[in-house]
């Protein structure tokens, strides 16, 4: 099956104070540049999503889609536009502030849906559902619309309206250790 990987790089990175996470440097390095090297091998292609600093993100090479939908909706809102966009029969999300993607993330999220014939699989660090990070099929395109349209926003919310796998991930839980605020971030920066 061919899948389109995509960064969701789209918030407003409120609790950042409104950084662009994708392009906070962190070892000398924007955030996305070590998650499009560990994406990249393992999906057919690649596209970000992003709402603002477009050319910055375009600049990496790899098409960049912004939401279709108004109001910085969250990462469903970036789900809708990734899926309206490729040609894949799906898609595979990570956030842009979790820079440690395992080498089998996708291979893993695959085989748990061919496994359990669903058409979402979402990673489990352990101890709690990780929803950015999952595999979802095109398909459920019309069924995320109308969730979003009856006002819903909550990714848990519309995976509890789906047969879905959960993937167990407890083996690496840094790939969910994600940058969220200014504490979070020098952590990061420091090597911590």
């Amino acid at each position: 099956m061919t899948i389109t990987g995509v960064i969701l790089a789209g918030g407003r990175g409120q609790r950042l104070g409104g950084m662009d996470k994708g392009l906070v440097s962190v070892h000398g390095k924007p955030l996305i540049e070590p998650i499009i090297q560990a994406f990249k091998p393992q999906v057919d292609t690649l596209l970000i999503n992003a709402n603002r600093h477009i050319a910055e993100y375009s600049a990496y090479g790899y098409p960049v889609v912004s939401d279709t939908l108004a109001d910085f909706q969250g990462p469903l809102a970036g789900f809708v536009a990734a899926m309206q966009r490729v040609s894949t029969p799906c898609i595979v999300t990570v956030p842009c502030d979790a820079p440690r993607i395992a080498a089998d993330y996708v291979a893993r999220l695959w085989q748990a849906q061919l496994r359990d014939n669903t058409l979402v699989a979402v990673a489990h660090d352990g101890t709690r559902l990780q929803p950015t990070h999952a595999l979802i099929a095109i398909e459920l395109l019309p069924q995320l619309l109308t969730f979003l349209q009856s006002g819903q926003r909550k990714i848990e919310a519309w995976y509890q309206t789906l047969d879905y796998s959960v993937v167990d991930f407890a083996d690496c839980p840094a790939m969910f250790n994600n940058i969220n605020t200014p504490d979070q971030l020098a952590r990061e920066q420091s090597g911590a």
